[in-house]
């Protein structure tokens, strides 16, 4: 192996790169957006993450150089978006089709393609074969398919990179286990080889699996604010049952793969997945709850004014500066849908405005407003309940353990 070209250097193919070039390996980075590749070639991460900073520098002194041209090498790693398409809720593959034909521009008889995007089951066979074969390639002889679907969280990526088990998903077991030990570079854990199906399915499902889980802790909610019940109180009280781990309720579900992958059982499955389609409903239904909430909170305290209303957390998950998918824009986008402007907003981790009425200072987000919405429950918060606490709250997040606080 010369090198690896990794395409796409975002969430998952950065600090994937960065930890292949920290285990000794010669690492190109490659991205088409010329802003990004010019901000990590000055050596500037592109985003804040746990740990990400030392694991930079670390590659950068082992040589990892970044550009937005495709390099002749013999293995390959794609990590590039894959969206799901509103309508048809199908996968969208464009990002991936345009990477691998990129790819095949360039690369070496013989190479690996590892596709680490996460994709719909049979999408390698629908999508990036074809595109293969109509050029004469021939596959397992010319190049190689690999799927091996990323498996890191924003907040705690280092740590999962080397700890999570991976799944190496292949035609020929012998290139199967030739990029088993490309991983161990790095990866702790246990690595499976499988078959190229069984390795989309089983990331999809993944997903899947806690979107459906959070769904009941979601409807749980519902049902107790509907009679009067706790439902953190009932949460805790049924989770001591050995067999029993309910999640704890929340404001919806943010992020790139639990808020999209289930959608991709629901569109190409569209007949099979009835409690799939369920839970992704009653998932993107928070939002809206949310902002029920906060009507029935105004009208009890007669608060006419938007304006008063503060919004905290862009993020989708705590302690990130990750907005993918997050609850907090589509309530803001469902709130403009319904002309309700002037909602204040604001998160310490995302330092430049990207909504309307964003603050940047903490301090004077919080002079501004009267009802507090916690959607997002970074650290930050709280460290500075005592700042808050004269407020009308609503805690989506159940963080805070004082009285007169608004629950879900």
């Amino acid at each position: 192996m010369k090198m690896i070209n990794i395409i796409g250097l975002g969430y998952i193919g950065l600090p994937t790169a960065l930890m292949f070039s920290k285990s000794g390996i010669e690492v190109v980075g490659t991205d088409l957006n010329e802003k990004l590749v010019s901000c990590l070639s000055k050596g500037e991460l592109t985003f804040e993450e746990n740990g990400l900073q030392d694991l930079f520098s670390q590659a950068v002194e082992n040589g990892i150089t970044f550009t937005t041209e495709y390099q002749k090498t013999d293995t390959y790693i794609i990590a590039v978006p894959t969206p799901y398409m509103s309508s048809s809720k199908k996968l969208d593959a464009k990002y991936v089709i345009s990477a691998v034909n990129r790819v095949l521009d360039v690369c070496e008889p013989g190479s690996i393609i590892i596709v680490e995007s996460t994709v719909s089951p049979g999408s390698i066979d629908k999508y990036i074969r074809p595109e293969i074969e109509k050029r004469g390639i021939v596959i397992g002889k010319d190049v190689h398919l690999v799927h091996a679907p990323e498996r890191i969280i924003p907040g705690n990526m280092i740590y999962e990179l080397e700890y999570n088990s991976r799944t190496v998903g292949a035609d020929n077991i012998t290139i199967g286990e030739k990029v088993k030990i490309l991983y161990k570079s790095f990866c702790k854990s246990e690595i499976v080889v499988t078959d190229i199906r069984s390795a989309e399915m089983s990331k999809v499902v993944e997903n899947t699996y806690r979107d459906i889980n959070i769904a009941f802790a979601n409807e749980l909610a519902k049902i107790c604010r509907a009679d009067g019940m706790n439902v953190y109180e009932i949460i805790k009280i049924a989770n001591k049952h050995p067999r029993v781990n309910i999640l704890q309720p929340g404001p919806g579900v943010g992020g790139h793969c639990i808020s999209v992958d289930p959608w991709f059982l629901v569109g190409d499955y569209p007949d099979l997945t009835n409690l799939i389609l369920a839970a992704r409903k009653i998932n993107d239904s928070m939002p809206t709850y949310v902002l029920g909430r906060i009507r029935d909170i105004m009208r009890e305290h007669g608060i006419s004014d938007i304006s008063k209303i503060g919004i905290y957390g862009l993020a989708y998950k705590e302690n990130v500066d990750d907005t993918r998918e997050s609850p907090t824009l589509q309530l803001l986008e469902q709130m403009n849908d319904h002309l309700a402007f002037g909602v204040k907003v604001y998160d310490p981790f995302i330092s430049e405005r990207i909504v309307e009425h964003q603050f940047l200072n903490f301090e004077d987000f919080i002079s501004e407003v009267e009802i507090l919405v916690i959607i997002t429950a970074h650290d930050h918060i709280k460290e500075n309940m005592s700042l808050v606490k004269d407020k009308l709250i609503l805690d989506t997040k159940n963080i805070c353990n004082f009285d007169g606080v608004y629950k879900l």
